[in-house]
């Protein structure tokens, strides 16, 4: 299977592929027109890590949030053993480790909204158990953990349970994301969380001000606590006015950089969970693309080997477990 020869380690911190794994018209291990991702245009982009979201959608999260949940994760991890020939799941530091190392093409689990967790602890361990390693708190709306950015100027934030459960996954070895909270909640997770925090998916704000993304006296705090942002390629986190393209996406990550630091830089492209594309990355396998305007816009290879990649590994090894024990 044809790989594109990559200079850095690659890691996208998140994607909703997996919704289309059981579509009839979709095929991961083959090339597709349907959505943005499947494993020859991973390959063909020269990505090495590739976080992968179950993300329950808006219907189910009422009364059968762990319902679709394991759903999901049945059909996840039935992609996975079909594939087990060409990619790996990281789960420990080891597993991290070996990956960076030999520079091939692993994934790594994600939950984006915490419903599914909301019956008690033992769904966190029953989740950990079965390969979570990144949790977001709340899609957009607000849950028993933590008000999200759709509570608007109303939003509290991060709730007793949420505390716990931040608290028990720094315990366990998964990643707090922070993507979608509201301002209060954003705020409070960097305070609770005793290990760094991702933010999957977000841009700056000061460039294009959709609730979601992330604004200067965030980024700044983010950077402090050592945490990561993964910018999206989602056209409306980009521009408001004017049509997205990748020119303002470079945009951001020079803002992001001057504002705060290279460091806290990672890339989160959103893919098959966007209904707009930029024009020059349709899918995963135009990432050269990116890495080439980066280099255009005057980053260092040091530079580009922490945005591409770098810091999201080094935040992952501050976070997982040593051993796939509880």
């Amino acid at each position: 299977m044809k790989r594109t020869q990559n200079d850095f380690y690659t890691v996208d911190a998140h994607c909703d592929s997996v919704r289309l794994f059981s579509e009839k018209n979709y095929s991961f291990a083959g090339h597709n027109t349907l959505g943005h991702i499947d494993l020859p245009r991973l390959r063909e982009g020269g990505v090495n890590l590739q976080f992968f979201a179950l993300f329950v959608e808006p219907e189910y999260r009422a009364e059968k949030a762990l319902q679709r949940a394991i759903q999901l994760l049945e059909i996840f991890w039935r992609e996975m053993d079909n594939n087990k020939d060409y990619l790996t799941v990281i789960k420990t530091k080891k597993d991290l480790s070996l990956a960076v190392k030999v520079k091939d093409l692993s994934v790594l689990l994600s939950l984006e909204g915490g419903e599914p967790l909301s019956g008690g602890e033992e769904f966190l361990y029953f989740f950990y158990r079965l390969g979570i390693r990144s949790i977001g708190l709340t899609w957009n709306n607000s849950n028993c953990f933590a008000d999200g950015v759709a509570a608007g100027e109303s939003a509290g934030g991060i709730t007793a349970l949420g505390r716990d459960l931040i608290r028990k996954m720094n315990r366990l070895g998964i990643v707090v994301d922070g993507a979608h909270l509201a301002t209060k909640s954003y705020f409070d997770l960097l305070e609770i969380a005793e290990k760094p925090v991702l933010v999957s998916h977000a841009n700056a704000f000061s460039l294009c001000s959709h609730p979601r993304n992330l604004t200067d006296d965030q980024l700044r705090a983010l950077r402090d606590k050592g945490g990561v942002v993964g910018l999206t390629f989602y056209p409306p986190f980009i521009s408001e006015k004017e049509p997205a393209n990748l020119d303002k996406l470079l945009d951001h990550f020079c803002y992001i950089a001057d504002l705060a630091g290279t460091e806290v830089l990672g890339l989160g492209s959103d893919f098959d969970g966007i209904d707009q594309v930029l024009p020059e990355l349709p899918d995963v396998s135009c990432l050269p693309s990116l890495k080439e305007g980066l280099r255009a816009r005057g980053f260092t290879e040091k530079e580009l080997s922490a945005i591409l990649g770098g810091n999201i590994v080094d935040l992952l090894l501050q976070n997982l477990p040593e051993s796939d024990t509880k």
